[in-house]
């Protein structure tokens, strides 16, 4: 469809798409989508918008007015927006973007924790796979072809998953997302051993205290929390798919004690472990 906003040029279209009932419950799915040339003197505000904007600015340049700030932005960028709040931009020269409005049952839990690393704007150094994503999106909608909602949910998890996995560094600052990252694979290989705090700490060379509290950032666990969370997932998976006996299940999940471990088991499951075996799966 074409545009009837002024300032925007005829050539550009967009699609509307109204989701089915099972990708409201399960996908991430579009509510429009589009390819813009916005000319110059454009401007949009918005006091809401019942969804997640992403665009990518192909030529050209716009500010935004997001959060109390203004912020340019120029080609090469990508833009990502809470469009359930106040939301404007314009530009004085135009710009041409493709952009999708979004939304899902996590889509606030993916668009907080890209943000939280990204902010808004943000740029990457291979940005081609979200930027076929996103045109793959688009040109599901422009070409008439059959609408897969599960593909399409794919495409938007892959561009959002690209934008989590991507963390800039700034000069001689440290990577905690790596961090917490290394971190867990070197439990998940030891944690059957007795692992201190302060041994995985000296592994990433951090202090105890900001080791512990950049951890429990990353990943919302402590490491000791982490670690018996990790034993008492195995425990429970070997409770039910072995015969091995509670003593042994203990110690090889790495407990110093039956004691220990039933207590601990207890406490996450809310019974013993022989209960939990004897339950009917």
């Amino acid at each position: 469809m074409k545009s009837p906003e002024k300032f925007v040029a005829p050539e550009s279209d967009y699609f509307i798409y109204t989701p089915s009932k099972s990708a409201l419950e399960m996908f991430f799915y579009p509510l429009q989508c589009g390819h813009f040339i916005y000319e110059a003197g454009y401007h949009l505000r918005r006091e809401s918008y019942d969804s997640f904007l992403l665009m990518y600015i192909q030529k050209g340049r716009l500010l935004l007015e997001f959060e109390g700030q203004t912020i340019p932005i120029t080609a090469g960028h990508f833009v990502l927006l809470d469009c359930y709040q106040l939301h404007a931009y314009s530009s004085d020269e135009g710009w041409e973007c493709l952009w999708c409005h979004f939304d899902g049952v996590v889509a606030r839990h993916w668009y907080a924790a890209i943000i939280s690393r990204l902010g808004n704007v943000f740029s990457m150094p291979d940005a081609y796979p979200a930027i076929n994503k996103l045109a793959a999106i688009y040109d599901v909608f422009s070409s008439g072809n059959l609408v897969r909602e599960p593909l399409i949910s794919k495409y938007l998890t892959d561009i959002l998953t690209s934008f989590l996995s991507y963390v800039p560094l700034k000069p001689n600052s440290y990577n905690y997302a790596n961090m917490a990252e290394e971190t867990i694979t070197y439990i998940n290989e030891h944690f059957r051993e007795d692992i201190t705090n302060e041994e995985l700490a000296n592994r990433v060379n951090l202090s105890q205290y900001h080791f512990i509290r950049t951890f429990k950032k990353e990943t919302g666990f402590t490491p000791h929390e982490y670690i018996i969370n990790l034993r008492i997932a195995t425990a429970k998976y070997l409770l039910k798919n072995s015969h091995m006996s509670v003593k042994d299940i203990c110690f090889d999940t790495g407990f110093s004690r039956e004691s220990v471990f039933c207590s601990a088991f207890k406490r996450h499951q809310g019974m013993t472990p022989a209960q939990y075996r004897s339950m009917e799966s």
